[in-house]
């Protein structure tokens, strides 16, 4: 498995190459051809959850609905 430094790394270079709209991301030699802007956003999303696996803490989501009209 991999360290949360080079975790972060892959992130930032997805991260990067999401924003330049280029769907051809390279690191350590290797080179991932996306699909699309989602693609590269669930890959960012699952490093996201790496990261907070390698360092010891859980990723929480909260969903918080509020109502006005008594329901």
């Amino acid at each position: 498995m991999a360290t949360a430094a080079e975790l972060r790394s892959r992130r930032e270079t997805l991260t990067t190459q999401r924003s330049s709209g280029v769907a051809r991301v390279s690191y350590d030699g290797k080179t991932v051809d996306y699909r699309s802007l989602a693609e590269i956003d669930r890959a960012i999303e699952a490093l996201d959850r790496e990261i907070a696996s390698a360092e010891g803490r859980r990723m929480v989501r909260h969903v918080r609905v509020t109502t006005t009209k008594g329901l």
